[in-house]
């Protein structure tokens, strides 16, 4: 797998941002992505140091659409936390 591949979008929510403060750092990541898939890609995307990944499905929410019901996409998150000192500068300006 490319490492364009891995790393989907990042996550922007109320959330993600009260865990940037922290370092960390959440992605909308490929569904057959590991947890050292995704930390080197970040690494290597980013140029930054990457101490820890942690990976969740999350599974899609019902909805009902005129009467009919439904479901939405499920998707694989990662929440990488960095080295203390590492930022990373596409999110600043967020």
């Amino acid at each position: 797998m490319v490492l364009e591949d891995i790393l989907i979008e990042p996550v922007l929510s109320e959330k993600a941002t009260l865990l940037r403060e922290e370092g960390k750092y959440v992605f909308k990541v490929h569904p057959d992505a590991n947890k050292t898939e995704i930390k080197e890609a970040v690494r290597k995307l980013f140029n930054v140091k990457v101490e820890k990944c942690t990976v969740m499905n999350v599974y899609g929410k019902m909805k009902r659409v005129r009467y009919r019901p439904g479901r939405t996409s499920s998707w694989k998150k990662a929440i990488v936390k960095l080295a203390p000192g590492e930022t990373i500068k596409v999110f600043e300006g967020v």
